[in-house]
């Protein structure tokens, strides 16, 4: 079983970035916008979902929520992307350090790309010109060129990246490493800059870091295995410093902001993994234990904590709607509803053990719940679950492959 928290994945985490839910660059309602979610695209919208130990990807027609013929991509494909026009969905292989391009139209894989050793992050313009692939056991970022799907001159960044976020305006990507360091990188160069320090280094870790829809701030924070941390740095874009560290719950394990920019939830687990060595440990999130899951708003406008909000199971990633009026926490066995004007959490969405990663379509109708169902006694083909945001019910499991890792859904 590979618990891993990718967060190419599953909230707008990555702004600006056009990754899961393909919102970045887009203009928002308030978080006091109707409940009413958007129209649904006139195109089809499928949500891919990569699997971890089967070497493929699923794509989910969202209109009837069935299951296309797995697609095969590189080893341990472990995050996901998908570009802004929504015709090619890119694999970050971490097993064979490559990434594979998809055609949506055809659902057909491409020749892959060999990156870096060990690609874990993925994120793309908004202009969908360039996809950039963090390698994190390399310490690089591999810029690639979508118009031809080459790979240039790989970036040096700090050691151990794992998460990365383009700045709305796409000039900047900022590339966030467990060794306690933000590497800003310019997309007009493909120049990395000075290293940003934040927090203490999480030890082989993860790193988490998402960028305000104004492109003004990013917030970075960290996660474990040994070093818990229990707070968020904000990093100005405009100056490239970190500000004053903000507390949080204990091992943080995913950040998401609001579509208006207002509010970024960050979900801690509160206690550490179990029964995990370094080497096993890298990359995946802490498992939840004995501690308090909570999950902390944070005024972007202040950089003040508010309230934490105490989360049934054990916190991990989070989704909000297109329209902001909910944050969607998954914690096993749960996903847990935050209405965000109130900060207060609704009835537990009971889903089933081991719940993953976390997107919401564009039309904000549905959330789609990766389960994965690999035990001590064997592999099993996971599951994505559909939830209806109207109603908050949960729909009959869609059968995937073994451990999904990641989420990504066409705009």
């Amino acid at each position: 079983m590979h618990t891993r928290i990718t967060h190419t994945l599953g909230a707008v985490a990555a702004a600006g970035a056009l990754t899961t839910l393909g919102l970045a660059g887009t203009s928002m309602p308030s978080a006091a916008a109707s409940t009413t979610p958007a129209a649904r695209p006139a195109h089809p919208v499928t949500a891919y979902v990569a699997n971890f130990s089967s070497g493929t990807v699923t794509p989910i027609s969202t209109a009837i929520n069935k299951a296309g013929k797995p697609i095969t991509v590189g080893g341990n494909p472990a995050a996901i992307a998908i570009t802004p026009n929504g015709k090619t969905a890119y694999v970050a292989n971490e097993g064979s350090g490559t990434v594979t391009p998809i055609s949506t139209a055809t659902s057909k894989a491409g020749k892959a790309i060999k990156t870096g050793t060990t690609p874990v992050a993925i994120a793309i313009t908004p202009d969908g010109k360039t996809a950039y692939v963090v390698s994190e056991f390399s310490n690089t970022v591999i810029p690639i060129r979508t118009a031809t799907n080459t790979a240039l001159k790989a970036i040096t960044v700090g050691g151990g990246p794992t998460a990365i976020a383009i700045t709305p305006n796409g000039k900047t990507a900022y590339v966030a490493s467990n060794s306690g360091t933000v590497t800003p990188v310019s997309t007009a160069t493909n120049k990395a800059g000075k290293l940003i320090k934040y927090g203490n280094g999480s030890e082989a870790g993860k790193a988490y870091i998402v960028i305000t829809p104004n492109g003004k701030t990013a917030y970075v924070t960290e996660s474990g295995p040994y070093t818990p941390g229990d707070t968020v740095t904000p990093i100005s874009t405009a100056s490239n410093k970190a500000g004053k560290a903000i507390t949080v719950g204990q091992w943080p394990v995913a950040i998401a902001i609001t579509p208006n920019g207002k509010t970024a939830y960050v979900a801690s687990t509160g206690s550490g993994p179990t029964g995990c060595i370094q080497a096993a440990c890298s990359g995946q999130a802490p498992a939840a234990g004995s501690g308090t899951a909570t999950v902390t708003p944070i005024i972007t406008s202040t950089n003040k904590p508010g309230r934490p909000i105490k989360i049934a199971g054990g916190a991990g990633d989070i989704a909000i709607t297109p329209n902001g009026t909910t944050a969607y926490i998954v914690s096993s066995p749960y996903v847990i509803p935050v209405r965000t004007a109130a900060n207060t959490a609704l009835k537990a969405v009971t889903v089933g053990p081991e719940p993953i990663v976390i997107a919401i379509t564009p039309d904000g109708k549905t959330a789609y719940v990766a389960l994965d169902n690999s035990t001590s006694r064997g592999d099993f083909p996971g599951q994505v679950i559909p939830i209806s945001t109207v109603t908050n019910k949960a729909g009959k499991g869609i059968t995937v492959g073994i451990d999904p890792a990641a989420i990504a859904i066409t705009p």
